[in-house]
């Protein structure tokens, strides 16, 4: 059995629909630095978020990222599905291309957590090569293999492995 961290425990056997913003700028991409969750130091991601039932998956994504990093977004296309199975966590992820049209960059918030349970700890822009830097444990699966910030824009719309 793998140890969660306590605060992401809320998402723990059950499975979720996430939608996620892949944000490209400058040759940098988007990325939320969560505490960690299982058997890691910390969690990097493009931000994103569940969908909540009577939202629709464009508005997600906007409040998801707009939450999570303070800026306010356009959703320019559908990516990829991505199947993250850690147990106990479990989701289906959507990646869309998102482009900043507002806001201001800021390390956001979960409102679904309490003030002292946050998980977000820092949101920041990285190039390629401070991606591929990252520990595997500590970043996302779909940053494993990244050569290219094309990689993750020209990926087929299946599921990632």
């Amino acid at each position: 059995m793998s140890v969660l961290n306590p605060n992401a425990a809320a998402y723990a056997d059950k499975v979720r629909v996430r939608v996620c913003g892949i944000c490209i700028q400058d040759d940098k991409m988007l990325l939320v630095r969560h505490q960690s969750t299982i058997k890691n130091k910390a969690f990097w991601a493009p931000p994103g978020g569940g969908l909540q039932f009577g939202e629709s998956i464009a508005d997600c994504l906007k409040r998801e990222v707009q939450e999570e990093t303070g800026l306010e977004v356009e959703v320019i296309r559908f990516l990829f599905v991505n199947e993250f199975l850690q147990p106990p966590l479990q989701a289906v992820e959507l990646f869309f291309e998102v482009k900043p049209v507002g806001g201001t960059i800021t390390k956001g918030i979960d409102p679904e957590a309490a003030p002292d349970r946050q998980l977000i700890e820092e949101v920041t822009w990285k190039t390629k090569h401070e991606v591929r830097e990252i520990p595997l444990p500590d970043k996302h699966s779909i940053l494993h293999h990244l050569y290219s910030f094309n990689d993750l824009m020209s990926l087929p719309h299946h599921f990632v492995k």
